[in-house]
């Protein structure tokens, strides 16, 4: 079931990093008329599943998600997180099917966008075109950055980087850049990651030793950032549609 927005485009406090960037203030009205809202998500459900029909594009106005791709052997790989503000659906306009599922980290709501308004839209309007266009070539980066990443790095340097790119990504929303709550457990950033539970929870412990984080649950802050830019000795596009 979807009910309309509550809350216009014009008025939403995500909406430069959403759908609405690519269109001038005077247009605006033309995706409010397009943007369902969906009820709340609970957490462990599905927005949508691997090799589900694609229909929707999907806005995080609150929430998170952790983006999900199933081997043939039913292994799971976390590929990424959404958080609010980040965008979900594109990588399913070329076969018609999604072809990784979105499962939500915490209750987690969405505005929805039917993807053929969004096709005619797009089609009208050259500015909202190439935003798409920008959205689609930051997960391409981030994509390629992430193999690098995973290929390439010390578990603590791959860490380091998941905790800055992190931060810039809540900087990137308004909100603090050097405190902020982790929506996903030490298992999941171990999957994404390539890493296990155990490492990731040994590298946590070092880093809250060594002064350059502190760590209560799931309540995170950042104490040391040029330290752990340090360690990371790589950097990542902040501003990807997931991290």
């Amino acid at each position: 079931m979807t009910l309309r927005t509550t809350q216009a485009c014009e008025q939403c406090t995500l909406r430069e990093l959403c759908l609405p960037l690519g269109l001038p203030e005077n247009e605006l009205w033309q995706l409010d008329e397009i943007v369902q809202q969906r009820r709340p998500i609970a957490k462990g459900a599905a927005l949508f599943t691997m090799g589900s029909p694609f229909e929707h594009l999907y806005a995080v106005r609150t929430g998170a998600l952790k983006i999900v791709l199933i081997g043939d052997d039913g292994t799971e790989q976390i590929t990424g997180f959404a958080l609010s503000g980040d965008l979900l659906g594109l990588d399913a306009i070329h076969d018609g099917t999604h072809p990784v599922s979105a499962v939500a980290l915490e209750s987690t709501s969405v505005c929805a966008v039917p993807y053929s308004h969004v096709d005619n839209l797009s089609g009208r309007l050259p500015t909202f075109r190439q935003h798409l266009m920008c959205v689609m070539s930051r997960g391409l980066a981030h994509d390629e950055s992430l193999h690098a990443l995973l290929g390439q790095r010390t578990a603590e340097q791959r860490l380091a980087t998941f905790l800055i790119t992190l931060s810039e990504r809540h900087r990137a929303r308004g909100l603090a850049a050097d405190h902020f709550h982790l929506p996903m457990s030490r298992a999941d950033i171990a999957n994404h990651l390539g890493l296990t539970q155990e490492t990731i929870s040994r590298l946590l412990t070092q880093m809250r030793q060594q002064g350059v984080i502190s760590l209560h649950t799931r309540d995170l802050k950042i104490l040391a950032p040029e330290t752990l830019r340090g360690t990371a000795g790589v950097t990542l596009d902040p501003a990807a549609s997931s991290a």
